[in-house]
């Protein structure tokens, strides 16, 4: 359907059927009372607005370390990598053999 014609018949039924004057009883003290309340405690904006003014701070040290690892000296002389040095040491109580139970 054509939105141009959708919005000419959704107008011309709107003003077939114009709102009626009459207001609830002390409508106007209902709105402006529920304006003075104090709004209700949102713990999930108040958790959003931390997480993201921690997200500069996070960055940056992570930046830092990145760049301090990357441009940082290895003064060890030894060929072990760190993912050799994991593995060996997650498998060293398993390398026993001979131990029998």
């Amino acid at each position: 359907m054509n939105l141009a014609e959708l919005r000419k018949k959704l107008l011309a039924a709107a003003r077939a059927h114009p709102p009626g004057g009459v207001v609830p009883y002390a409508f106007e003290k209902r709105v402006m009372a529920r304006l003075a309340e104090k709004p209700a405690l949102d713990l999930f904006a108040i958790w959003n607005r931390t997480l993201w003014q921690a997200v500069a701070p996070c960055l940056a040290v992570t930046l830092f370390l990145g760049i301090w690892t990357f441009f940082a000296q290895h003064n060890d002389n030894s060929r072990e990598t760190l993912a050799a040095d994991l593995e060996n040491s997650l498998y060293a109580p398993l390398d026993n053999q001979t131990e029998t139970w």
